[in-house]
């Protein structure tokens, strides 16, 4: 009867047992499956989200190409050989006009400052240590002061021409090579224009080839056409405005060179005078 009892109360505590754990499980299972449906839902829905943004980004990369591919894609389609004649104009152009620009700017000279040093020279040290001064001076300036300071001993008329002479040179010198900045601004468009004229004359044979006037035929070879003069048109404006700017620089040298000289040659009337 004992052993009846005990089998019972064993029985009856696995039963139990087992019905929480069944309980458990069946309590567990709904949110496990809640759980991996929320999961897979998200998924699905962050999936179309990830392929938009890929796609819109793959959109953007091919839409906006750089300006170096798109420079080098209308350089192409204006045709390599005129595009080339151009470029050609372009970097010759440039290379006259840095070298100006650099010559000029090693002539810029501070004249108020010279023409008070020459002073000073002159009282301390004479004419030998104004010629000294204007040796070590760099622009053209100082050397129209040391011709004339070479030419003192003749007179002072003597020493007005040979400055004016020499000026001419150096006049010269500072407007050497600008010629041929100006070619090329003329060279630009002009090379433009026969590329055009010769893109059209291709794009009637195009058309002529085709026996019809086919919108595609004719916008394509217009554009080929056009995009030489393009760029001989940006040729000339980049060329002018370096040309202008040399030009300014000419005549600031020239003004500094006319004033300078004159309060140059009142220093030297003065000096004579007492001396």
């Amino acid at each position: 009867m004992k052993k009846l009892i005990a089998l019972l109360t064993i029985a009856g505590f696995m039963t139990f047992g087992i019905s929480n754990s069944v309980l458990a499980q069946q309590d567990e299972t709904p949110a496990q499956t809640e759980q991996v449906a929320t999961e897979e839902v998200a998924a699905e829905e962050a999936a179309p989200v990830e392929e938009v943004v890929t796609t819109t980004m793959t959109e953007e990369a091919e839409e906006e190409p750089t300006f170096h591919e798109v420079l080098k894609k209308q350089y192409i389609d204006g045709g390599w050989g005129f595009m080339t004649l151009v470029l050609v104009v372009l970097v010759l152009g440039l290379a006259i006009s840095i070298e100006r620009i650099i010559y000029l700017t090693l002539s810029t000279t501070n004249t108020k400052k010279l023409v008070a040093d020459l002073e000073a020279a002159l009282k301390q040290g004479g004419i030998e240590k104004a010629k000294e001064l204007c040796r070590n001076t760099r622009g053209p300036v100082a050397s129209i002061f040391y011709q004339g300071l070479m030419r003192y001993n003749d007179g002072l008329d003597e020493v007005e021409k040979a400055m004016i002479s020499y000026g001419s040179v150096m006049n010269g010198n500072l407007s050497s090579g600008t010629s041929w900045i100006t070619l090329c601004i003329a060279l630009g468009p002009n090379l433009g224009f026969f590329g055009t004229v010769i893109g059209m004359v291709q794009a009637f044979d195009d058309i002529a080839a085709a026996g019809d006037i086919s919108p595609t035929i004719v916008a394509s070879g217009m554009k080929v056409a056009l995009l030489t003069t393009v760029f001989g048109l940006i040729t000339a404006m980049i060329l002018q405005v370096a040309y202008n700017f040399i030009l300014n620089k000419i005549e600031s040298i020239l003004n500094d060179m006319e004033d300078s000289t004159i309060s140059f040659m009142d220093i030297l009337n003065d000096y004579s005078k007492k001396n």
